[in-house]
């Protein structure tokens, strides 16, 4: 017999690939035919074809249950094994032999799930009988253990499938890994893991078939005339047992008669209990309305519990306290009676919101009751915040006209007095939280009591800054220097000049005392009237030690716990630009006076005006804070008024320069520059801080003027125009000298002057050079124009370039050279003011005149070379024993 596809261990190891990774067991794997009923039946050819399939049976552990499924696999294109369909057994509820196929290897499976599918269950063709009832029998084995019940099996006999396997009972022999070698031993297929354990038919019902058979001693030469003979038997007892039942017809009577009676009872029994199922439906409906009323009843009660409680609650919200409506109508307002009205305030201010619908339920909003009360309540508001308002008005009225009556308060004749707002502070603290509670009722009354505060207040700092202002220009002693810096004309120079230090310090004095006050007076303001904005911070460039214990803490007005809600952190624009107004009206007008003293310092000493600056500036990089926007702007208009007046200093010393234009004749170096050195120098002992910048620009705009009046005083006079620039700007670098290594500016400048000297030296010197050795060099030009289009050797045969034109020419100039160096020298000397100046003057001569012979003597070696003219070493040492 050939070998079972069912041991094929190739094809099941193809099989367990094809499912790897699903965690189960191939427990048979056998190769099929697949077909649609083509037995029997006619169809296209294609469609019914059978095509090859593998069946494998395949089991998986699940704790304690195993469950078995059907796996069909394909062939796909490159011959590799590929799931198809997966049935689970435990749907598998019949096995069916096809009668149509004579050899009966073709069966069917059906499954109870798929009874509605329209399509017919697919055909299985085995390659012969053996291989059939191999499969078939293991399919029944695993229903039988795994699901413990049987599918129905049509078309074989279950007898003949026993007897069978009983016959084909396939071996197995296994490789055993022992430590004397491997050992072959034989087993049953059904030891293994891969069968199920146990046979078709048990051994007790195997006993019993064998009992059966001994009984007949006819000889059975097969199974199908045992069964024929089964199927009479069986018929014969069926008609006796008829036979029997019809032979008991009378006791058959009497049972039908029993049981027509009993029918009658259960009749009358059931009309009864329609009858009782009526009345209890009646009595069920009776006690269910009794329920529901007494329900609505109970209901009716807690409500109307509820109701009164609610309106107990509702009735203290609207009872307003006599004590209070008392306080709030005509109470006063002194310093004693504060307590009180801060507490009725606080009960307004709640009751007020608890009559609010996010605090109060909205359907009670729209109650006449409410509506009335919170109209009441209104009023109380309304006339407290009108009787606080004008009570506020006139008490900082009153203590500012107290102040401004005592003259001893302010700065008098020999005696500077620092203001002093704390008793002021000290009284305005005591209204602060009555403040905080008109905000929180009325943000509208804050207005006109921010205008009254700032008004009265204003009164007050503009007259102690008037006092302190004209004290302090009293007071201080410095002799006036005149503004006249650069005139060309005042000969006896400005050498002595007095000491205006006092200037300066007056005025650092006065913002020293007056800025740390505006900005703790805005920090104060911002606070007592209740601007949201950012807590201030002392200016950077005042020392604390200017600071009396007393103003450190005029900030704190101990109200930051009265409204918990309102959120000082919070910085609100729309209150700062209201802040910033009310900042102005408080402090504007104090400005002149400030005004007045740097108007004051400027006629005193113009130059001051640079330490003013510096003091400003410093002062003005402290301002941080927000709320001191004033003193910001305040500082920024002083350092634009200081820098204007020194911008007017710097005109009218540059309109100084300009007019020394006029002057019809101007020799030797210009009075200006030498005195702008020794302005320089003093501006420089005035810078402090950051005033760099308003220096530098001063400087620029005086050179800057200085220079171009030069050049165009220089162009007056043609002839002696670069005698005049070289004395000037010699005379400017040597001013600014030590200046210029110190100063960045200057030394640009510096640098500007050292060119204009170099370039008006070499026009000066090339002057004189040709002046004495016109034919020389005049000649020379010739021969260089010429080159550039003929060759050398062409040029003694052009006109006036002949070798004894060129001994004429060496003859007039050089035959009395000496001489002729003289001259120079004298005329170098002739018009040249600074004497100290003429030494470099003539190295630089001497240098200029040799290089250009150096270059004459190149080009007659190049062009005569035959001809013999002085060699420049002969003229170098002539040169040097001048």
């Amino acid at each position: 017999m050939a070998k079972s596809s069912a041991d094929d261990e190739e094809l099941r190891r193809a099989c367990e690939a094809a499912i790897e990774g699903t965690k189960q067991k191939i427990v048979m794997s056998i190769r099929v035919a697949k077909g649609r009923g083509m037995w029997g039946k006619s169809g296209k050819l294609g469609r019914n074809m059978a095509k090859p399939r593998v069946l494998a049976l395949s089991t998986k552990a699940k704790g304690q249950r195993t469950k078995a499924f059907l796996r069909v696999l394909k062939y796909s294109t490159g011959g590799v094994l590929e799931p198809a369909k997966l049935y689970k057994l435990k749907h598998l509820s019949k096995v069916e032999v096809i009668t149509n196929d004579p050899s009966g290897c073709t069966f069917t499976l059906g499954f109870d799930n798929l009874r509605g599918k329209s399509v017919a269950p697919p055909q299985w063709t085995m390659r012969n009988i053996d291989d059939r009832n191999r499969l078939l029998l293991c399919i029944l084995n695993i229903c039988k253990d795994v699901l413990g019940r049987l599918p129905k099996v049509v078309g074989i006999d279950v007898v003949e499938m026993a007897l069978w396997a009983k016959e084909n009972n396939p071996t197995v022999t296994t490789q055993r890994n022992q430590q004397d070698g491997p050992v072959a031993a034989t087993v049953t297929e059904s030891d293994l893991k891969v069968t199920v354990e146990r046979e078709l038919v048990s051994q007790a019902e195997e006993e019993d078939m064998e009992a059966l058979l001994g009984t007949y001693v006819m000889g059975i030469g097969e199974a199908e005339a045992f069964s024929e003979r089964l199927k009479r038997e069986l018929l014969a007892l069926e008609a006796a047992n008829v036979h029997a039942i019809l032979e008991s017809e009378p006791m058959v009577d009497e049972v039908l008669q029993g049981l027509e009676a009993a029918t009658n009872c259960v009749d009358d029994m059931d009309e009864w209990l329609s009858i009782f199922n009526v009345k209890l439906r009646h009595m069920r409906e009776d006690i269910e309305s009794i329920e529901t009323r007494n329900n609505k009843l109970e209901m009716q009660s807690v409500n109307n519990k509820s109701l009164i409680e609610e309106l107990d609650r509702l009735l203290e919200r609207l009872r307003v306290p006599s004590e209070y409506a008392a306080c709030l109508t005509g109470g006063s307002f002194d310093e004693a009676r504060m307590l009180q009205n801060v507490e009725a305030c606080e009960w307004l201010t709640g009751a007020l919101r608890g009559l609010e619908v996010p605090n109060l339920d909205p359907i009670y909003a729209n109650m006449r009751a409410v509506r009335e009360k919170r109209a009441e309540l209104e009023k109380l508001k309304t006339t407290f915040v009108r009787r606080a308002s004008e009570f506020l008005r006139n008490y900082f009225a009153s203590l500012v006209d107290f102040m401004i009556s005592d003259k001893s308060y302010f700065s008098q004749r020999g005696q500077l007095k620092r203001p002093d707002h704390a008793d002021l502070r000290y009284k305005c603290r005591t209204y602060a939280r009555l403040l905080q509670h008109l905000k929180s009722l009325d943000k509208k009354c804050l207005g006109t009591l921010r205008k009254a505060y700032c008004s009265s207040l204003n009164l007050l700092l503009r007259r102690e800054a008037r006092e302190f202002a004209n004290e302090l220009r009293a007071s201080t002693k410095a002799s006036r220097n005149p503004s006249v810096w650069l005139e060309g004309s005042s000969g006896s120079g400005h050498g002595g000049h007095s000491d205006t230090s006092p200037v300066s310090d007056a005025y650092a004095k006065m913002l020293t005392i007056f800025i740390p006050l505006l900005v703790d007076e805005s920090s104060f303001f911002a606070h007592f009237m209740c601007f949201e904005v950012p807590t201030l911070v002392s200016p950077g460039g005042v020392p604390n030690g200017n600071r009396s214990d007393d103003d450190t803490n005029d900030d704190d007005l101990g109200i930051m716990d009265i409204d918990e809600n309102d959120s000082k952190a919070d910085k609100n624009s729309a209150d700062l630009a209201t802040l910033n107004e009310a900042l102005q009206e408080l402090l504007n007008g104090i400005q002149e006076d400030f005004y007045a003293v740097v108007d004051w310092a400027y006629k005193i000493d113009p130059l001051r005006c640079i330490s003013m600056h510096g003091i400003t500036e410093r002062y003005l990089s402290g301002q941080k804070a927000d709320a001191a926007g004033f003193v910001r702007l305040l500082l920024g208009d002083l350092e634009s008024r200081i820098s204007m007046q020194f911008g007017r200093f710097v005109d009218e010393a540059c309109h100084q320069i300009e007019r020394n234009e006029r002057n019809v004749r101007q020799m030797g170096v210009l009075s200006y520059i030498p005195r702008f050195a020794t302005l320089a120098t003093r501006m420089e002992q005035y810078i402090q801080g950051q005033s760099r910048d308003l220096v530098d620009q001063a400087y620029t705009k005086f050179v800057s003027i200085m220079f171009v009046t030069l050049e165009k005083i220089a162009q007056t006079d043609p002839k002696y125009a670069d005698i005049f620039l070289l004395e000037n700007y010699a005379a400017f670098q040597n001013s600014l000298y030590d200046l210029a290594n110190v100063v960045p500016t200057l030394a640009k400048f510096y640098h500007q002057a050292s060119e204009a000297y170099e370039q008006a030296c070499t026009r000066h010197i090339s002057m004189i050079i040709y002046y004495q050795f016109e034919r020389l060099f005049q000649f020379a030009r010739k021969i260089e124009d010429l080159m550039y289009t003929i060759t050398p050797e062409e040029i003694p045969f052009q006109l006036g370039l002949s070798k004894m034109d060129l001994r004429k020419m060496l003859k007039s100039s050089l035959s009395g050279v000496d001489k002729s160096i003289a001259a120079m020298y004298k005329k170098l000397q002739k018009n040249l003011t600074s004497e100290e100046l003429l030494p470099s003057l003539w190295d630089k001569c001497k240098k200029e005149f040799l290089d250009k012979y150096d270059s004459f003597a190149q080009l007659v070696a190049k062009v005569y070379p035959n001809e013999t003219i002085p060699s420049v070493a002969e003229m170098r040492d002539l040169l040097a024993s001048m």
